[in-house]
């Protein structure tokens, strides 16, 4: 639940500190006094978008920071996968926002992104205003309060993971009959193509090894002569290398007794005369290979120009570009030739995750029905004391395209008399009407969410006296078990049922506008509560009618 609320320099708020209990609270104060600007900082800290004209005139920044204790609520794993440190007692959230438009977010001291305080928020704050009510129209909504109300968390999870495999095997197939159309239309050509391909006969880097054969072949002459000075310098009779450094090895063995210098030079010179031996060898038996082959070079450049050519015409650069786009075009003609097994497969695939897929939505679909008459009796049996004597409610369960919600259709049906037939409530409900169902729905669903505080602005537009009374018992419901309800009210039978009461005051003074919230006294709960019900001028009827209501609270 929300503790503690700090905010300063924000837009008429100098500096506001202010502590919370848990239970069923009230804020009130005059149109215009400041409460829409207490629930926009509430709303800043929880994720909304920043804008400089929030901070305070000749201020930097604005600061807006809420203490939390959220040690019913399960929350740790949240904080573990995100490495947060976690004190359940005292969880902090805080946002800044700078004059140059920079704005930081927090949570237990830590920078964070705005999308996790904002997914943190949720978890932590309901706000429910005035334009909420719209979301009566919205089937998203409607859906949603059906599946909290039916507990289907496991049928939803399953349906969705068949509904997935089933949208993939679709998308797949669609794939399939794209391609194969696309693929008949170019056929011929195609065929053509790998016809070119195939005949070609191309290997893997058989390109650069024809490259650097060629290369040798019309340079032949020059390499043969090369080597054949070589293996006369080496090899030639008396002084070739190999010969002379043999009779140095020799001279200097024939001292070596005399010299140790001498002996391991001579030992040395013999590893050298190994080696030239050996390579003199090698170049002898590559001269003799060598040969100027025309016949072999033309066929070597055939080959090469028929490369060449096909990746020029492929617009490709190596040849296995060239063996890929072969093998493409094969796989694409086998799909052609065998389009009718390869569809019909594809088909019976889909078929079968269909199946599957609407089973697991029919299974939701009655999780659902079941849930839906309980919440249309919950919603009577809630909606008959507030007012609406002749009441119907109706959850209307219609079948759909398989989505990834279900199958399911769902419509909210209203009626508020015996004769006027179901419609669905957007269209047949007045605003006092649709906030009482707002307030039924979010009472029955509330103790299946665990949602640490609900705010409500202004829920009882629309309704006064004994109905704004059974509204307030209803808050007063929802803040037990350890949840935190709070109400901005203009009604004082909502007012006087508060266990804490805040008010909201403006002062105008030398520096401008200041909006101020302070938790009220039990005197000062009497003479706010006689303001409301008489206005500006406080009667002594009106005090003790305030009184009343407080002794009924």
């Amino acid at each position: 639940m929300l503790k503690q609320l700090y905010i300063k320099n924000f837009t008429l708020i100098d500096e506001l500190n202010i502590s919370f209990d848990s239970g069923f609270s009230v804020i009130t104060g005059e149109t215009g006094a400041g409460k829409s600007i207490i629930l926009g900082a509430i709303n800043l800290l929880l994720g909304q978008r920043a804008d400089t004209k929030v901070i305070k005139a000749e201020k930097d920044k604005c600061i807006i920071e809420a203490h939390f204790n959220l040690k019913n609520y399960d929350l740790g794993a949240f904080f573990q996968e995100n490495d947060i440190d976690y004190d359940p007692e005292d969880c902090i959230l805080r946002r800044e926002i700078n004059k140059n438009g920079k704005s930081r977010a927090f949570i237990n001291d830590i920078p964070v992104q705005l999308t996790l305080i904002k997914t943190l928020g949720e978890r932590l704050i309901d706000i429910h205003s005035q334009h909420q009510n719209l979301l009566l129209q919205k089937e998203n909504f409607q859906l949603n309060v059906v599946d909290i109300i039916a507990h289907d968390e496991k049928e939803r999870s399953e349906y969705q993971t068949s509904f997935k495999a089933y949208r993939k095997a679709l998308s797949e197939l669609k794939l399939l009959e794209d391609n194969l159309a696309q693929s008949k239309e170019n056929e011929d050509f195609m065929r053509f193509q790998f016809n070119e391909l195939d005949k070609a006969q191309l290997k893997p880097d058989e390109q650069e090894s024809i490259e650097q054969e060629t290369e040798q072949l019309s340079h032949a002459e020059e390499i043969k002569t090369s080597f054949y000075e070589a293996d006369s310098l080496l090899a030639g009779d008396e002084q070739g290398a190999v010969e002379q450094v043999k009779q140095a090895s020799n001279l200097l063995h024939a001292i070596g007794k005399f010299s140790p210098d001498a002996r391991e030079l001579a030992q040395r010179l013999d590893n050298c005369h190994i080696e030239l031996k050996d390579i003199a060898q090698e170049i002898s038996r590559t001269t003799v290979h060598i040969d100027f082959d025309p016949a072999q070079l033309d066929k070597l450049n055939a080959r090469l120009d028929t490369i060449y050519m096909l990746q020029q015409k492929f617009r490709v650069s190596t040849i296995d570009e060239l063996i890929q786009l072969k093998n493409e075009l094969e796989t694409k003609l086998a799909n052609i030739d065998n389009a009718d097994d390869l569809l019909e497969e594809t088909r019976t695939k889909v078929a079968k995750l269909e199946g599957e897929c609407r089973k697991k939505a029919q299974m939701l679909t009655q999780k659902r029905e079941k849930a839906a008459r309980q919440a249309e009796k919950e919603m009577a049996n809630r909606l008959i004391p507030l007012g609406i004597p002749n009441v119907r409610f109706q959850i209307q369960l219609t079948v759909k395209e398989l989505s990834e919600d279900g199958q399911d259709k769902t419509a909210f049906l209203f009626s508020a008399n015996k004769s006027t037939p179901l419609q669905p409530i957007s269209e047949v409900a007045s605003g006092g009407e649709i906030a009482r169902v707002m307030l039924s729905l979010k009472a029955m669903i509330s103790g299946a969410v665990k949602l640490p505080t609900i705010i409500f602005d202004e829920i009882d537009t629309g309704v006064s006296g004994r109905v704004a009374e059974m509204m307030a018992q209803i808050m007063q419901e929802m803040g037990q078990n350890h949840r935190q309800v709070i109400s901005i009210t203009h009604l004082p039978q909502i007012a006087a049922l508060g266990s804490a009461h805040y008010k909201v005051s403006k002062e105008e003074t030398k520096d401008g506008t200041t909006s101020h919230m302070q938790r009220l006294t039990d005197n000062e709960r009497i003479q706010e509560i006689a303001q409301m019900l008489s206005g500006t001028k406080v009667s002594a009827e009106a005090i003790s009618n305030a009184k009343a209501l407080l002794n009924k609270a």
